[in-house]
């Protein structure tokens, strides 16, 4: 294993997030401080509770997770997908590096972003709401298995994507209104029964579930459910992106 080649392309993606700080950083906290100024105080005089909750707390795991997913994948994808656009992704497959190197120096990066910035909003978030952390462990484990397993992802969507239409429509058309429609702020119960039983196809509902049970002891599925769910998620992704490396599909072979 090549330590110094990943190292060196984990350097270099990390320090593009020094370079892109408003972008990368500043842009989603403020974004999420947003939805904490207008989800949390202006809908919270309406609703004041959710099974016990103040609506302002509830929503904050639902907000965390809406985050990371949709910052690891945009995170990975446009780090793989740069150098190819740029040609620069030849100077990388010119260096002795296999592809499971070059996987692990972009996916790493990329979870350690989307971890800071999960982090970084759980910290904005006690400005605006008391937070009380019930399982500390199983909140920051399941950050970590979030921000990995939907990196992986974004790895795949820029590896596969040709063009800039391609590599924003699975995150647009497919991961944003699942993200949305996930519970992240409500409770499914709210809903009509027709729509109860279709968010449980909803994959996103059972990680901002098990993200919120981590903080208040509940949710709307139960958490071994939503671990299952989340691991089975990265499975598959590694699955798919052993695959691919394995057949040289648009990544050195």
């Amino acid at each position: 294993m090549n330590w110094i080649g990943v190292w060196a392309i984990y350097l270099h993606e990390m320090d593009r997030m020094k370079r892109t700080i408003i972008q990368s950083i500043l842009s989603p906290v403020i974004t999420t401080s947003l939805y904490f100024a207008v989800f949390g105080t202006a809908i919270s005089s309406r609703i004041s509770e959710v099974e016990g909750i103040s609506y302002g707390s509830y929503i904050v795991p639902g907000l965390i997770m809406l985050t990371v997913l949709t910052q690891s994948i945009s995170n990975a994808s446009s780090g793989i997908f740069f150098p190819k656009f740029l040609g620069t992704i030849n100077e990388i497959y010119a260096a002795p590096l296999s592809p499971i190197e070059i996987i692990l120096g972009y996916v790493g990066a990329a979870t350690t972003k989307s971890i800071i910035l999960g982090l970084l909003i759980f910290a904005t978030a006690h400005l605006f709401v008391p937070l009380d952390l019930t399982h500390p462990y199983l909140m920051y484990s399941m950050l970590l298995l979030t921000s990995l397993t939907f990196s992986i992802v974004g790895f795949l969507i820029g590896s596969w994507a040709s063009n800039w239409e391609q590599m924003s429509l699975v995150p647009t058309i497919v991961v944003t209104p699942l993200v949305f429609l996930g519970g992240s702020f409500y409770s499914i119960s709210w809903l009509p029964e027709f729509w109860q039983n279709l968010s449980y196809f909803n994959p996103v509902l059972y990680l901002v579930s098990g993200y919120r049970w981590s903080f208040y002891g509940q949710s709307d599925v139960n958490i071994y459910i939503s671990l299952l769910v989340i691991f089975s998620i990265l499975i598959l992704s590694i699955t798919a992106i052993t695959i691919m490396f394995s057949k040289g599909y648009k990544i050195k072979s």
